[in-house]
């Protein structure tokens, strides 16, 4: 059993900086990767930003420059630093990992957060 907690959301002024946090918990053998992903009210879940095993990033292009992945491998946990926040990154932020469970495992179980709500007025 793996479980997703993110902290970290709240209200915030345009122009404003959060820091969003994910921590996986439970049964981890590797992490594959660990992402970010966003709701929007009557939109669909966008992309926001990953981070690989090895360090790789991928920043949408919505965010890049404003927005900052980075995560602590020991404790299995990925950040989210958001900077010059505006309304339109009003979202619930999700996070989700692909991981292995076992060194025998061959396929990676994605699982995903509940979410945590951002909110950034004007």
């Amino acid at each position: 059993q793996v479980h997703l907690v993110e902290s970290g959301g709240g209200l915030v002024q345009a122009g404003g900086s959060q820091r969003l946090s994910c921590a996986a918990s439970g049964n981890i053998f590797r992490i594959n990767y660990m992402a970010w992903y966003r709701q929007a009210p009557g939109k669909q879940r966008e992309f926001v930003a990953t981070m690989t095993d090895g360090g790789g990033t991928n920043i949408a292009d919505s965010v890049k420059g404003r927005f900052t992945i980075s995560k602590d491998n020991a404790k299995n946990t990925v950040y989210l630093q958001m900077n010059s926040l505006k309304p339109e990154d009003t979202a619930v932020y999700y996070c989700t990992t692909a991981l292995l469970s076992s060194h025998s495992q061959r396929v990676a179980n994605v699982y995903w957060g509940q979410g945590t709500q951002v909110t950034v007025s004007s």
